[in-house]
């Protein structure tokens, strides 16, 4: 079940709300379309931006990085406690039974980070090699989530300043059409909207979308870390209590005490 990320969603949604309340108590809403859709100026912002972006990127990771979009409104499955948890059962298992035990403790994993350093570590991998494997895929894990970022960093600098090219652009078409002294301020007003929509495009979507993401990667970057300490520690026959007391300091001293003792079982 993927649960909604209701921070993401209410934010995007109250940052939309307030803007449309700026606009509509200013120009009333029967002069909200009329005022402030310009398709040219759209054409500019909005076209000139993303097609920087792909400039920027290829194919694929243009295209990925578009994708990537719906995973700011979903709650990441991350928990580094009950990661911690976990870990402290394998090593309590291993304790008892022997490492060639968690073989079976893998078939039932579902994360495949684990569920591969669990098998390399019954395997009888050495275990500097265990720790080169597990952080060469880290490594390629987060290259990934930067890879998306960026994206989103890309697009958020593209958006204001395809903003400011389609105002200039207005602004020498009024310049140069300056004899009719009462279109002065609708042409001006129509050259400040794309400066409105490239920051829109930047502090509505792009910078939010690109914060929310780094967010998450550092959470998914510390459970694993969390993983490969704790395997590693596993497998060179540490106390489960020790082990426990080892992966806690990844934790904010207020949620320590979630983990519980379950390393003390012998």
């Amino acid at each position: 079940m993927i649960l909604v990320d209701i921070a993401s969603l209410v934010g995007i949604i109250l940052c939309f709300a307030m803007m449309l309340y700026g606009i509509i108590d200013g120009a009333g809403i029967e002069n909200l379309v009329k005022e402030y859709w310009n398709m040219p100026s759209a054409i500019i912002t909005f076209g000139g931006a993303f097609a920087a972006t792909l400039a920027s990127h290829s194919m694929a990771d243009f295209i990925n990085g578009l994708k990537s979009f719906g995973l700011i409104f979903k709650t990441p499955a991350i928990n580094t406690a009950d990661m911690i948890r976990k870990i402290i059962d394998l090593s309590n298992v291993a304790r008892k039974e022997g490492l060639l035990s968690l073989e079976e403790a893998a078939a039932d994993m579902d994360d495949a980070f684990l569920k591969k350093g669990i098998l390399l570590m019954v395997d009888g991998t050495d275990p500097e090699l265990v720790r080169a494997i597990m952080e060469t895929e880290l490594v390629s894990i987060e290259g990934r989530h930067k890879t998306c970022i960026g994206f989103w960093d890309t697009l958020g600098a593209m958006g204001p300043a395809w903003g400011m090219i389609g105002t200039l652009i207005g602004l020498v078409n009024m310049l140069n059409n300056m004899e009719d002294a009462s279109a002065i301020g609708p042409a001006m007003a129509v050259a400040l909207l794309t400066t409105l929509y490239g920051s829109m495009i930047a502090n509505w979507l792009c910078i939010p979308i690109a914060a929310k993401m780094k967010v998450n990667n550092d959470l998914e970057i510390i459970v694993k870390d969390v993983m490969v300490e704790g395997l590693l520690s596993i497998q060179a026959g540490e106390n489960p209590r020790v082990i426990e007391e080892k992966l806690k300091s990844f934790l904010s001293p207020a949620v320590r005490e979630s983990v519980g003792t379950g390393g003390g079982e012998e």
